[in-house]
């Protein structure tokens, strides 16, 4: 019974043995420990390094650590691809690691304190400064940094004195210098940011406070600040991707979530209203842009721009009235926007009011020196303005500029049998009559001919050979002025008038 006892024994060493042997071969494939591969690690990440391909060396450097945690070296090589690839704050732990193998690593303690300077981090890479200097009293750049750090944390002080007194003026001059010598220093950013805000200059407070959602791990305050100064702006679409971004890193985050359900509404409002105009639908823009002013009250430029695409809508629906008094209120509200100008231009057009399209076509330009459809307008409305000096063809009928075939015929045969010259005794009344009954008609002719109307519209009189630069056949006007050689109360002629009475 000893014996088996003896026996048994002795296989459970063997077998523990046996399970060393292997553990250790496990090991060795695992962690690669073998200093061959780590020499070999260590080559292929430096000749990466060289070339420029970061991602592949610092896999090779994790490997090179993996399989020798002890050797400093690697860790400070790894901490070089690291801020090679712009991400000190990966590059901080792996210094601090191979200073703590080493101590006196001076190298990595320069780094380090190099790195927390631009961090704006002063006492902590005063220390390491200090640390270098200890040991080597001549070296100059640790000596020229203590300085940097001396003179950051100064500023630092001045800048913060400055903002709490209300002075943001000259706290913005200090955090010039402060941002200069500390890039990656977010606290700095984010107070010249506020400076700006306090000042109203939310666009450079978004230039600050943009490169802080990056050098802080968990940065929603910015997040959400960000897409409150865009939104106040009127960049919803910019406002959306930061409050998204906010609850990307806690979806539960309340004040992110409530902007969140604010900007998406008012951004699917003003996407919707878009589309709508795009495809020609602008009594369906009209009521998005109203609920956009309802949804968003309080931020002047959505209900400008509300009103200012209302303005638009309602000239393309050819109503000139309520168009003028929209455009009015736009342009007050907005008096340098070109576009509302150019649209209330084309609304006095619509209400043959030239003179006051030429003077709003003239401001617009001031404002859009470039717009060729501004000019183009301009050039319009002076031609239409001309030719209503001498004979408008909606006016002779009182018929507006949107008015259809049907209205313009039946206002022909309403003025065609007050002033047929039929209709007076006196040979003076007659030719008064006459003349009249010319201009109705032509009128009528050029109004309902789509080719002459288009003319017409552009400023062009059809009938007018001047206006038509030689055109016409070499035809000119007759004797009582009707274009082209025709002339209803020429003898022979065939041309009846038949009024149909109610």
């Amino acid at each position: 019974m000893e014996a088996g006892r003896r026996s048994s024994l002795s296989g459970v060493l063997v077998s523990l043995s046996l399970f060393g042997v292997l553990l250790d071969i496990q090991l060795d494939g695992v962690l690669g420990a073998t200093a061959v591969d780590i020499e070999q690690h260590l080559e292929m990440g430096r000749k990466l390094l060289a070339a420029g391909q970061l991602a592949e060396a610092l896999s090779h450097y994790h490997s090179a650590v993996e399989g020798d945690p002890k050797n400093y070296l690697t860790y400070y090589k790894r901490a070089a691809v690291f801020l090679a690839m712009g991400k000190s704050k990966s590059a901080l732990p792996d210094l601090a690691k191979a200073i703590l193998l080493k101590p006196d690593f001076l190298a990595a303690r320069l780094q380090r304190g190099n790195i927390l300077l631009k961090q704006g981090s002063c006492l902590e890479a005063r220390e390491d400064f200090e640390a270098v200097l200890e040991r080597s009293p001549d070296q100059l750049e640790a000596r020229e940094q203590l300085l940097r750090t001396n003179e950051l944390e100064e500023l630092q002080e001045e800048a913060h004195a400055a903002h709490h007194g209300g002075d943001y003026g000259s706290s913005i001059g200090v955090l010039e210098r402060v941002i200069e010598i500390s890039p990656w220093d977010p606290e700095s950013r984010e107070l010249r940011a506020d400076c700006y805000i306090r000042l109203g200059d939310p666009q450079k407070a978004i230039q600050d406070l943009t490169p802080t959602t990056r050098l802080r791990n968990d940065n929603r305050a910015a997040y959400l600040q960000l897409s409150t100064l865009h939104y106040g702006l009127g960049g919803h679409a910019e406002s959306l991707g930061h409050i998204r971004d906010c609850l990307k890193l806690d979806q539960d985050d309340k004040e992110c979530f409530r902007h969140y359900k604010q900007v998406k509404k008012l951004s699917k409002q003003l996407d919707s209203a878009v589309e709508h105009i795009q495809a020609e639908r602008f009594e369906e823009a009209m009521d998005k842009y109203e609920s956009v002013m309802k949804t968003e009250p309080n931020v002047a430029f959505y209900t400008n721009l509300a009103k200012a695409q209302i303005c638009f809508c309602l000239v393309k629906l050819r109503d000139p009235q309520e168009a003028i008094h929209v455009c009015s209120e736009a342009h007050q509200r907005d008096p340098r926007n070109a576009n509302v100008l150019r649209d209330r231009a084309e609304a006095f057009i619509l209400n043959q009011e030239y003179e006051k399209a030429v003077e709003d076509y003239q401001e617009a330009r001031e404002f859009d020196t470039d717009s060729s459809e501004i000019q183009e307008g301009l050039e319009r409305a002076k031609k239409l303005l001309k030719l209503s000096l001498k004979r408008d063809y909606y006016r002779i009928l009182g018929v507006g500029r949107s008015a259809g075939k049907q209205e313009i015929i039946k206002a022909y045969r309403k003025l065609a049998q007050q002033w047929h010259p039929d209709n007076f005794q006196s040979e003076t009344e007659k030719k008064e009559a006459e003349k009249r009954f010319i201009d109705i008609a032509s009128a009528k002719e050029v109004l309902i001919d789509p080719e002459m109307r288009q003319k017409f519209d552009s400023g062009e009189d059809p009938l007018d050979p001047e206006s038509q630069q030689g055109g016409g056949g070499g035809g000119g006007q007759g004797s009582q002025g009707w274009p082209f050689h025709f002339n209803p109360f020429e003898s022979g002629g065939n041309y009846h008038f038949k009024f149909q009475h109610n």
